[in-house]
């Protein structure tokens, strides 16, 4: 089934920091696909489209702003979109546009936090967009010059210097490591990503940090926002997810080998936090029926 995800060569050269496309369309045609390239792209008049973003899907509103890099899948698609003048402002950059050197620079923290989380996608909140809509139409008046340049650069530490923002695929779809301030808690990110198979303990955990379940169960919820029981389902989902893409194993397998022990509750649940069945789902990236 990975060959159905199409990966696309992108007009952007070796010789150019950036490629912008500015452009009108009454429908979406592309299919959900994948390049290395950084990708920021911005619609308008989108209400009722589909965004996919990894193991990310909704439905998103008149506006949309979103950020991917490192090779996550994406695309938006038509669903109940019916408005025909809907535009698109596609700006693609090069992974070594900066360089590592420059990205190490502590002036360039920042963009390099906002790069390396674009793993994963970010959507920005229509608050953000507002804000920073000025910028993006700056930058498709501006000659693709050296100004150019400094206008897009800018618009990128603006979005960095933003906090109101969403990581939409699961770190375990993107193949990307949680990041934590917490030796603690990376230790059990650290145990949970090569054990999400197995029957996992509350109690085994906290004994791996020397602490109580009790006092281990709030201290993971206070520096992730998530709950044991939430963090490592969304660890197993994102497995799922990523083998409901990239393979043709069946759905009652990947519940087992994902560390679900029942096929019901294992539907449940990823309809719960997906938003469709993982039969939906798999159609989606499929892409070769009509979704309901």
């Amino acid at each position: 089934m990975d060959d159905k995800i199409i990966t696309e060569i992108t007009p952007l050269s070796e010789k150019d920091c950036f490629y912008l496309v500015d452009r009108f369309k009454d429908e979406f045609t592309f299919p959900v696909h994948r390049h290395r390239e950084f990708e920021l792209n911005f619609l308008s008049n989108c209400q009722g489209a589909r965004r996919v973003v990894g193991d990310s899907i909704e439905t998103v509103e008149n506006i949309d702003l979103v950020l991917v890099g490192h090779g996550i899948e994406h695309g938006w698609l038509q669903h109940e979109c019916s408005n025909t003048a809907i535009r698109e402002i596609t700006v693609q950059f090069s992974e070594d546009l900066f360089g590592d050197v420059f990205l190490a620079k502590k002036q360039m923290q920042g963009i390099r936090n906002l790069l390396n989380e674009s793993a994963n996608g970010i959507a920005f909140s229509m608050n953000t967009i507002w804000r920073l809509h000025s910028q993006l139409e700056k930058l498709t008046t501006t000659d693709s010059g050296f100004q150019g340049l400094l206008d897009f650069m800018a618009l990128l530490n603006s979005l960095a210097e933003e906090k109101d923002y969403r990581l939409l695929a699961t770190s375990s779809f993107a193949s990307v490591g949680p990041a934590c301030d917490s030796r603690r808690v990376q230790k059990v990110q650290d145990y949970i990503a090569v054990n999400y198979k197995d029957d996992i303990r509350l109690a085994d955990l906290a004994s791996l940090v020397g602490m109580t379940p009790t006092a281990f169960s709030r201290f993971f919820k206070l520096r992730t926002g998530k709950s044991i029981s939430d963090y490592l389902i969304d660890v197993r989902l994102g497995h799922a997810s990523r083998m409901l893409v990239d393979s043709t194993t069946s759905i009652a397998e990947i519940c087992y080998d994902c560390g679900f022990n029942n096929i019901s509750n294992f539907n449940r649940i990823f309809k719960k936090k997906k938003g469709q069945s993982p039969k939906i789902f798999r159609d989606i990236y499929q892409h070769h029926k009509k979704l309901i």
